[in-house]
């Protein structure tokens, strides 16, 4: 845009050069054929062209509009449309874009568009080539790396490696699972601002005591251990207790240096396990035992009181019925804190079976297949929420119910079984078990209840009823006598994490091979200032909100923050922040169309002072990145005082660095870079869609900038404050 401006400037002055000069020379000439003229002749010509005047005034001025058009025409011809080519040029060569280009130029610039094309043409072909040839080579690494990346994902253990800095570089679904649970962020956000590669381990355990565990090790391989551990428990700030089990991971080649021998490390693993709960049952027995120790022995001593007493002969009737009294109250009291002993020791002990985390939608799908396999019974699955996540020992679970609908094709003759899986409350669910025909007594299905499991030749020591006690759970039969049905009901218990099960089942359909990034081995902390690393060393934050209108200090609100985390110059889609917010203020229709956001889908949404300090977190110790980032910039800023949070990182705009590395394109909104880039938008106007459309363009832009010269976060800064669209304020 500089270049393009002062091209203009050259242009205009040249015109305007031009035609003072034509007026010059029309004025030196008339001057000149009026000085040999008499007088009296001269006179009268004046008198005669002094009506033309004003038509050769007219004629002047458009003859100076005919040079400006034709300024304008010969600039966009063979001035701009050339260097518009080269940008566009210079996008091809500098990225993986695919796209024709064309031109608006003359035939010349025209066809140098057609032989660029053919270039790239001919490019990609050999990329192709060059591609196939390395994947066919490599075959063998990437299904190493897919079996990792399988294995981390399936690892019933919260696992989080990291390099010495404390960076994470690996994580696994259960790691996100735990942090999700660890967090303090609202709904959807949760947990995004805890866990994520490149993020500092540091933002959840106390730098100390994880360099205290680090040195422990350390200490043992320089004794010669062969797999030193160390471990640890700690709150969280959430109020959370973690056991963690450190392990290293030791440097291959003598990184360490040339003394450090085996004893080098290149970072460490860490496998947590949340033992809130265990900690918690464990004091509630002790507080039992000693409650029961502790009135056990004041009953005693009044028993054995009591009983002293009565050895006496010479007690009246009413004394001796008086301790006779204390001995039948003592006995009653400790009888009653025995059964609430024997009670929750049961409880516990049914509760401690291991159980699994299972959708439910998948343990109705396995029993159907279970009891399909029954000979003459037929199977149907309705009214199953597939959302409802269970905590079931799924192998005796399904032993159950084929037993129980075998007894019923044996003893009733019934041919069709239905299953109904439907939420009872918030941590128990109801598996039905339902049939249409005769009904059966209570003391039927009591004796059913309590028999050993038996179907066919198999035998199995568990009753139904151990199945429910494995569970915590309930057992009872029901008539529907509208519907001249029964049913079995099991109460079972829900996942205690089921909404982040559910999330994290998407997250590894869609993002596994996100999960770890070992080139943050290589990465370390670095002592320079910010503005002297290069673009491709730092970490970003790519975000967006969305808004309910275009004046934030004229009391529009924040409706919705979407962001995304580019680590190591990749985009990692799984660690992405979205959240809606109420803005406690009535949303403008006219915007609804736009960003697609109602006042329903806000309603009950967290305010901005929780959605705010959860995006700071989540943005800590990053470059922020936005696309015309004065806006969203501007909202951030209002709220400060609110929040207490304050966005002081550095700032890059995508808007002004596509003027920085294009200033000679007509337009730099965000759909004509992308178009330019070849980036497909998706989910427009929505914070998370334009964050990582803005993502995409950012990263596509460093190369360019890097052929300008602009390497470090300090260039890019300088350079964008010199484009026209640094003026802009919000």
């Amino acid at each position: 845009m500089k270049r393009d401006g002062r091209l203009l400037r050259v242009m205009a002055v040249a015109a305007a050069g031009g035609v003072l000069l034509l007026g010059a020379w029309v004025a030196l000439t008339a001057a000149l054929v009026g000085s040999t003229l008499e007088p009296a002749t001269r006179h009268a010509v004046g008198g005669a062209l002094a009506p033309a005047v004003p038509l050769a005034v007219m004629t002047f001025l458009a003859f100076v509009g005919v040079v400006v058009a034709l300024a304008q025409v010969v600039y966009r011809r063979w001035i701009a449309a050339p260097a518009r080519l080269l940008e566009q040029a210079q996008v091809l060569t500098t990225s993986d874009v695919q796209r024709e280009l064309t031109s608006d130029g003359g035939a010349d610039v025209q066809g140098l568009a057609r032989t660029i094309n053919e270039l790239v043409r001919q490019r990609e072909q050999l990329r192709s080539d060059v591609a196939a040839q390395v994947a066919l080579a490599s075959r063998s690494v990437e299904q190493e790396r897919s079996r990792l990346a399988a294995l981390m994902s399936e690892l019933t253990q919260s696992v989080v490696v990291c390099n010495l800095d404390g960076r994470v570089l690996l994580y696994n679904n259960r790691a996100r699972v735990q942090f999700r649970a660890l967090s303090a962020a609202p709904q959807v956000a949760a947990g995004a601002e805890l866990i994520g590669l490149g993020r500092s381990i540091y933002t959840v355990f106390d730098r100390k005591l994880v360099a205290h565990a680090l040195e422990s090790v350390q200490q043992r391989l320089a004794r010669g251990a062969l797999n030193p551990t160390a471990q640890f428990v700690t709150t969280t700030r959430a109020g959370q207790l973690l056991r963690v089990q450190m392990a290293p991971v030791r440097a291959v080649g003598g990184d360490g240096g040339a003394d450090d021998g085996d004893t080098a490390l290149a970072g460490f693993v860490l496998m947590l396990d949340n033992i809130t709960r265990d900690f918690e049952q464990e004091s509630a027995r002790d507080r039992l035992l000693h409650g029961l120790t502790e009135g056990s022995r004041a009953s005693l001593a009044n028993l054995q009181a009591a009983v002293e007493m009565l050895d006496y002969d010479d007690l009246d009737a009413a004394t001796r019925e008086r301790f006779l009294a204390v001995i039948r109250d003592e006995a009653q009291a400790m009888s009653r804190r025995l059964q609430q002993v024997a009670e929750q020791s049961t409880a516990g002990l049914a509760t401690r079976w291991p159980l699994e985390e299972m959708l439910g939608a998948d343990l109705v799908a396995a029993a159907q297949r279970r009891l399909e396999a029954l000979d003459g019974l037929r199977v149907a699955a309705s009214e199953v929420d597939a959302s409802l996540w269970l905590e079931v020992e799924s192998f005796s679970l399904l032993q159950a119910l084929a037993y129980l609908a075998g007894r019923l094709r044996d003893e009733y003759e019934i041919k069709l079984v239905q299953l109904r899986l439907q939420p009872a409350d918030n941590a128990r669910a109801h598996l039905d078990l339902l049939w249409t025909g005769q009904a059966m007594s209570t003391e039927t299905v009591m004796t059913w209840e309590t028999d050993a499991m038996r179907l066919g030749a198999e035998t199995s020591p568990l009753t139904v009823r151990d199945v429910v006690q494995r569970h915590g759970g309930e057992f009872w039969f029901e008539r529907e006598r509208v519907r001249h049905a029964a049913f079995f009901r099991f109460l079972l218990p829900l996942a205690r994490e089921g909404g982040e099960l559910a999330a994290s089942a998407f997250v590894r359909s869609e993002s596994r091979p996100e999960y770890y990034d070992f080139d943050l081995f290589a990465l370390s902390e670095s002592n320079r200032a910010l503005d002297d690393r290069k673009l491709s060393e730092l970490t970003y934050t790519v975000f967006d909100t969305e808004t309910t209108g275009l004046e934030p200090s004229a009391g529009d609100e924040i409706i919705q923050i979407g962001a995304t985390r580019l680590v190591n110059g990749k985009l990692l889609r799984g660690e992405s922040f979205d959240q809606l917010v109420d803005p406690k203020r009535p949303i403008p229709a006219a915007g609804i169309p736009i960003h697609g956001i109602t006042p329903e889908m806000v309603a009950g949404q967290p305010a901005i002072d929780t959605v705010l300090p959860a995006f700071h977190a989540y943005a800590h110790d990053t470059v922020l990145v936005a696309h015309n980032a004065a806006f969203d910039m501007r909202f951030l800023q209002l709220k400060e005082e609110l929040t207490g949070c304050r966005f002081d990182q550095p700032v890059l705009d995508t808007l002004l660095l596509s003027a920085v590395v294009h200033p000679n394109q007509e337009s730099h909104r965000l759909e004509a870079i992308a178009e330019r880039f070849d980036v497909t938008v998706i989910g427009r106007h929505t914070a998370l869609g334009d964050a990582m459309v803005t993502a995409e363009i950012f990263l596509k832009l460093i190369p360019l900038l890097a052929e300008k010269g602009i390497h470090t976060l300090g260039d890019a800064r300088r350079a964008a404050q010199e484009t026209y669209y640094a003026r802009l304020k919000y």
